[in-house]
């Protein structure tokens, strides 16, 4: 009998501020791509993988976010009155979560390809690993325009990119948050969860085996319905 997947952290609390007048009256979360929103575009993909529990955090127009998670009985937790960031706003849902480790996954992106969780899931090392993040090379992202976050070796240990040519976290993952304890700032990034298992030669990725497109300004919008109809 397979183990059930652990718990789904959606990180829905960002003011959008890159996506203007689109997120005026709306949080990001909210904003539709090929018709759907981009959570429930998130959330199809765990339901996919057979996530039973997702939690959800907000913190801008938080209660758009909540009426449209309660009909699928989402728990939100919210960050008042200033944002947590990744790190800060993961620790304050673990109550909710119930679990260690955890998935966590962005909801401003659309994917094409495997199911980013399910990949995720089986790539997963308990024994070895204390983080698992999905990546792809820069040149094969869409609405990125930045560089690559991190260098692979080939057992898929990870480290810095510094500068080299590298690969972008895609904003999915697997991580044991047991290191969270440790952290005292309310609001702080997952980096120095990641940088303190880097240090330990315990954070690996995996590559995603198809598309995937950043959804952080407008002009992501095109892009991912484009890379959707592509893949049909």
């Amino acid at each position: 009998m397979r183990p059930s997947p652990p718990p789904l952290m959606l990180f829905a609390a960002g003011v959008g501020t890159r996506m203007g007048s689109l997120t005026a009256t709306r949080p990001k979360p909210l904003i539709e791509v090929a018709g759907r929103a981009l959570i429930d575009h998130a959330i199809a993909l765990a339901d996919a993988a057979g996530i039973g529990r997702i939690v959800a955090n907000s913190h801008y127009l938080p209660d758009q976010i909540e009426a449209h998670l309660a009909p699928r009985g989402i728990a939100v937790s919210r960050e008042a009155p200033v944002i947590l960031e990744t790190g800060g706003g993961l620790k304050r849902a673990l109550p909710l979560l119930g679990g260690s480790p955890v998935l966590t996954l962005n909801t401003d992106a659309v994917w094409t390809g495997r199911n980013p969780l399910v990949q995720l899931l089986e790539a997963w090392d308990d024994r070895r690993m204390d983080g698992l993040l999905l990546l792809l090379p820069v040149a094969e992202t869409l609405g990125h325009g930045g560089t690559g976050d991190f260098v692979m070796d080939d057992e898929g240990r990870l480290e810095r990119a510094k500068g080299r040519s590298g690969s972008v976290y895609l904003g999915a993952q697997i991580v044991k948050t047991e290191g969270l304890a440790g952290i005292a700032d309310e609001a702080f990034s997952l980096n120095l969860l990641w940088d303190r298992m880097i240090a330990e030669g315990r954070l690996y990725g995996v590559i995603h085996q198809g598309g995937w497109c950043d959804v952080g300004r407008p002009e992501g919008i095109a892009l991912a319905e484009e890379m959707l109809r592509s893949a049909t």
